[in-house]
């Protein structure tokens, strides 16, 4: 029962619901009226709403195409110490200086709390006072540009942050065009967000461009102050700062006076972003600003022989590297000065002969390299890669040999015609002196008395000797060994020559000394360049002795080195197709090659002369000025300069 009234009171209040008064029909109506005038109220707003949002929609897929055309050539940031595809490779020299190539040197990267706090605050002073304060772009500085280029009508002014401007550099052309400008933007965001404040700084001063080939500014300060950037003054630091505008312009090599005034700017600004005090940037600018004599730009011989062997010592490791090098300036000029002056001296004929010098201290450090005359035309290295017959100046191993085996200087030996199963090599110009002594035979270079003391001595013995002082090739087991018909570089015989410098200890050429990863992490460094004794003291010094007796009265003669013990040998081939000099002096061991690429006879040059004059040319620039020679200077200053002067 109660189920079936539930239901049928259910029904009647439905029907109920059914039956509406006129009163509630007309209150609807009014409500329904109200209703759509609102909504006639509105629909211009919401019509103005929808058309807003197509067009927000559209700029939107716009902007969106812009930005995809302006990121469809973009380089890839990721790249920042990867451009150019590969491992980026500081060079520099033994004594930390960035080695120069063809007019440019990247200096060694430096941290920001390596340098002096005005070295940065110099180039913030002048370039981005703000920088610590915007997100990669200066709106002020951009409105500014802006209107200033409005009213010139061109672009006088760019408005550039620090961050702008390493997007630029690194990644950038310089051309002034919309749409580098808006990729610079991008690229300086993206810098932003992926680098601190300081890595961004230390990214840029180590990047920048400075004049004068310098890019970093440990580059530019061994450039025009001939130190690192660690130990720059505030004057120092201010010329360089007032650089980034105007390399070119404002370099204080080429336009001392413009420097001045714009490093004088520089300070005015740092007095300006308060990093300097009135008094303290009076006293800067009261206080000289000196210049460093250039350095020598580094042979480009050496630096291609250089990186060779820093790939092979880095094969495995990926990152960039400061690499240290036994490379000296000072001797490398020597070198070239030398070569240029030689040249002359020994007179006509040698216009189109090629040349090779190579320079090594008695640890086998390279020093300095000649691969060739000119790097531009030809850039096959002479010195490690040609591999010519040294003639004569394979004779002192053969005289070597005989000393290790019981012969000495004052033994004799006949210097005759010989015949040795068909071989029958003469003397130069088929001159011939008899019975003389071992030193003389040497001195003289006769072809004759060599032969007659390799083959009492035996020519295994020879060629062992020769193997244990650091020979690599090869060597015949002929009658021929002793004049040298083996051919050589000249590095090569420079390394068999070094225990003559050293007193009979076999070394191992190299050129790298360190190698570290740009964090500071080692890669690579050099335990040490002796292999073992060569020879016995004694035998070495027997035979030094009469290496010495060659500079001093023999066929080595041009070569003496002024106030130095100078040592070595000449060596001509037939026909004079190559023409040596090998020796040392001061420390340095020195070989000088002269010959042609086709391996055509020369006209008449001979090792005792344009070899030997070179050489000497080459060692007394590269040598310190010897103790006889300042005694003399403190004695008589006159006397020393007219010295000097001869």
């Amino acid at each position: 029962m109660a189920p079936a009234k539930r239901k049928k009171s259910t029904k009647r209040r439905t029907a109920a619901r059914g039956r509406i008064s006129p009163a509630r029909r007309r209150r609807a109506s009014r409500g329904r009226r109200r209703s759509k005038a609102a909504r006639n109220r509105f629909e211009p707003f919401a019509r103005a709403a929808g058309e807003l949002s197509v067009f927000a929609f559209t700029a939107l897929i716009g902007l969106a195409a812009l930005f995809a055309y302006f990121a469809s050539d973009l380089p890839d940031p990721a790249g920042l110490w990867r451009e150019g595809g590969g491992p980026r490779i500081t060079l520099l020299a033994a004594d930390g200086a960035p080695i120069m190539l063809q007019g440019v040197a990247q200096g060694a990267p430096v941290k920001l709390s390596q340098l002096p706090d005005h070295v940065p605050e110099a180039v913030l002073a002048v370039e981005d006072r703000n920088f610590y304060h915007h997100f990669g772009a200066n709106p002020v500085s951009i409105i500014r540009a802006l209107i200033v280029n409005a009213n010139e009508g061109a672009v006088r002014q760019g408005g550039s942050t620090i961050t702008q401007q390493l997007a630029k550099n690194v990644f950038l052309s310089s051309d002034r065009t919309i749409k580098r400008k808006i990729q610079e933007l991008m690229l300086a965001f993206w810098l932003e967000r992926k680098f601190t404040k300081d890595e961004i700084l230390t990214l840029y001063l180590n990047r920048v461009y400075f004049g004068a080939g310098a890019y970093g500014v440990d580059a530019a300060s061994y450039r025009y102050f001939g130190k690192s950037a660690r130990h720059l003054s505030v004057g120092e630091a201010a010329v360089l700062a007032g650089l980034l505008k105007a390399p070119s312009r404002y370099a204080p090599t080429s336009n001392p006076e413009d420097s001045g005034k714009r490093g004088r700017l520089v300070i005015e600004q740092m007095v300006t972003a308060k990093f300097l005090s009135r008094e303290e940037a009076d006293a800067v600018i009261a206080d000289p600003v000196l210049l460093a004599s250039p350095r020598f730009e580094a042979a480009p011989y050496f630096v291609d022989y250089a990186l060779k062997e820093v790939r092979a010592l880095t094969n495995d490791v990926d990152a960039d590297f400061v690499v240290r090098t036994t490379f000296d300036p000072r001797v490398q000029a020597a070198a070239e000065m030398g070569l240029t002056a030689g040249l002359a001296m020994a007179g006509d004929g040698l216009d189109d002969v090629e040349t090779a010098a190579i320079l090594l201290d008695g640890e086998g450090a390279v020093r300095g390299m000649i691969g060739g005359r000119d790097y531009a035309r030809s850039q096959y290295n002479r010195a490690t890669q040609a591999k010519r017959q040294p003639g004569s100046a394979f004779k002192p191993f053969v005289y070597l040999a005989g000393v290790m085996h019981g012969e000495n200087p004052d033994a004799t030996v006949l210097d005759a015609p010989i015949d040795i199963g068909g071989y029958t090599p003469g003397n130069y110009k088929d001159k011939y002196f008899g019975e003389v002594t071992l030193r003389e035979a040497l001195v003289r270079s006769l072809n004759s008395a060599a032969l007659r003391v390799q083959e009492r001595t035996g020519r295994a013995n020879v060629r062992a000797a020769a193997r244990r002082m650091g020979w690599s090739g090869e060597l015949t087991s002929g009658p021929s060994l002793a004049l040298g018909v083996d051919a050589v570089s000249p590095l090569e015989l420079a390394v068999a020559y070094a225990p003559f410098a050293n007193g009979g200890f076999r070394v191992e050429p190299h050129v790298i000394e360190r190698i570290e990863t740009v964090d500071g992490d080692l890669v690579y460094q050099r335990k040490g360049s002796i292999i073992e004794e060569a020879a016995p003291a004694s035998a070495i010094a027997e035979v030094d002795d009469m290496l010495a007796s060659v500079v001093a009265w023999g066929t080595g003669r041009a070569a003496a080195v002024p106030g130095y013990r100078a040592a070595g040998k000449t060596g001509t081939t037939q026909d004079s197709r190559d023409a040596w000099f090998a020796g040392h002096a001061g420390g340095l061991v020195g070989v000088v090659w002269i010959g042609r690429d086709d391996n055509k006879p020369m006209q008449d040059v001979t090792g005792g002369r344009a070899p030997a004059i070179i050489w000497s040319e080459i060692l007394s620039r590269a040598l310190p000025p010897p103790v006889y020679y300042e005694r003399q200077k403190e004695a008589d200053p006159i006397a020393a300069v007219l010295h000097a002067g001869g």
